[in-house]
């Protein structure tokens, strides 16, 4: 089964970083919206700690392509990367389904747009939890109820809708992991 590792809790305000994921999923290592943080260390201390060396991680998933999301794929040289609509490898642009798509047995994206039009949440059936990296919600208080950068919000409130009918566990865009209780 498929183990989830929180390597960075983001913060947006003032300054901005993003929450970064490592899902281990058999052969698959993913790591999850490596943005921006105060230092790379933050991304590479943690994960170090858990056995992995940036080298040997093998997709990057982005929920989305701003900046705050993005700016350290370069991080993982030997990653696919993969966002709503496709796959990037080195300099290919390979096609794949977008949602429903599995880039591990365990972790499955589902193409959640609102925040952008470009948006995607990683759901992971781990061995404690269904989790959720998402940029559907913020912050780990599920703030902010309406998104102030919003592309659509009635689209955001479809998809949270989804997210918490199947989510133990989500890890929002800028925070610490909640729990979701039904």
């Amino acid at each position: 089964m498929a183990t989830v590792d929180l390597l960075h809790a983001g913060y947006a305000g003032e300054r901005v970083a993003s929450s970064v994921v490592l899902v281990r999923d058999g052969d698959a290592l993913i790591v999850a919206d490596p943005g921006m943080v105060r230092s790379r260390s933050l991304i590479l201390d943690p994960l170090r700690a858990l056995g992995v060396e940036p080298e040997a991680v093998t997709h990057v998933f982005l929920s989305h392509h701003q900046p705050d999301h993005t700016v350290n794929i370069a991080l993982f040289p030997n990653a696919e990367v993969v966002d709503f609509w496709a796959r990037y490898i080195d300099d290919r642009w390979l096609d794949m389904p977008g949602d429903g798509y599995h880039l591990s047995p365990n972790a499955e994206l589902w193409v959640t747009p609102g925040h952008t039009n470009e948006d995607a949440s990683l759901i992971v059936r781990a061995d404690d939890a269904v989790y959720a990296m998402t940029h559907l919600w913020w912050r780990e208080d599920r703030s902010p109820e309406v998104d102030p950068l919003a592309a659509d919000q009635s689209q955001i409130e479809t998809h949270r809708a989804r997210i918490l009918a199947v989510a133990d566990v989500v890890v929002p865009g800028h925070g610490s992991a909640f729990r979701v209780t039904r």
